[in-house]
């Protein structure tokens, strides 16, 4: 389970209205954007922060989780209206998904999950992901009527995924040390990782290049994130390719 997601950025009141206008989540501060008052991202600005260079660790997306197909249809007509375009749509057979990057260029996925009972498994017991196109035609069939209000209740981060350097290191911190289940090994390069049988809370992938180094300290991008466990003890970490997370309960 994830919780608030914090990005560096050099010019926070556009990314914030990015958030606000093209995302749809609702301003709560100055530097903190969410949904029914519960802060999903939190934005630090900094102007003199440099872009982080190519070939480094740090996130690949964080994605929003929308409560049903409705709501991706919002978000799809959202981003349309916006002006703004996608870098892709998918089908991964327990979700659907749309994707873009915002004016710093983190990546964002907008997604809605297909009920746990339509899931397929492997033989090994894995759950089955994979990627094709979108039905957008069928996603916009279901948009409702009405004004826009925005991100609806019960949107949150379903998970993040990151670029690491080695996913062996990643998976002895993110299985062995945090107790995560690993979910999914079939994509070439990732690793996909879940508490409570979700498909998956962490993905994680060594596209950027394996041994690809962090960034700069203060480069824009990916601060850290919270990762919320049940009995966890408070601890603030960082995994063996430097990203930074906050461990902690759901109600901590």
């Amino acid at each position: 389970m994830i919780g608030r997601v914090t990005l560096r950025v050099a010019d926070r009141d556009r990314v914030r209205s990015y958030y606000e206008r093209t995302i749809g989540l609702h301003a709560l501060s100055e530097s903190s954007l969410g949904v029914d008052g519960t802060p999903l991202i939190e934005l630090v600005g900094d102007p003199a922060a440099p872009p982080s260079p190519p070939g480094r660790t740090g996130l690949f997306h964080l994605a929003l989780l929308v409560p049903d197909r409705p709501s991706l249809a919002c978000a799809v007509k959202r981003v349309v209206a916006s002006g703004e375009r996608f870098t892709g749509a998918s089908d991964h057979f327990v979700s659907e998904a749309l994707y873009l990057r915002d004016p710093e260029g983190n990546g964002i996925e907008i997604y809605r999950d297909r009920p746990r009972t339509e899931w397929e498994y492997e033989a090994n017991g894995e759950i089955r992901m994979g990627t094709v196109a979108l039905d957008v035609d069928g996603v916009l069939a279901e948009l409702p009527g009405g004004e826009d209000p925005g991100m609806r209740d019960r949107t949150v981060i379903g998970h993040v995924h990151l670029h690491v350097a080695d996913l062996d290191a990643a998976e002895r911190f993110y299985a062995g040390e945090l107790g995560l289940d690993v979910t999914v090994r079939g994509y070439p390069g990732a690793l996909f990782l879940s508490h409570d049988g979700y498909h998956h809370h962490i993905g994680l992938n060594t596209w950027q290049g394996p041994g690809a180094p962090p960034p700069p300290p203060g480069s824009r991008g990916l601060v850290g994130f919270e990762l919320l466990l049940p009995d966890a003890e408070p601890a603030e970490l960082a995994d063996p390719s430097g990203n930074r997370l906050l461990v902690r309960t759901p109600a901590g």
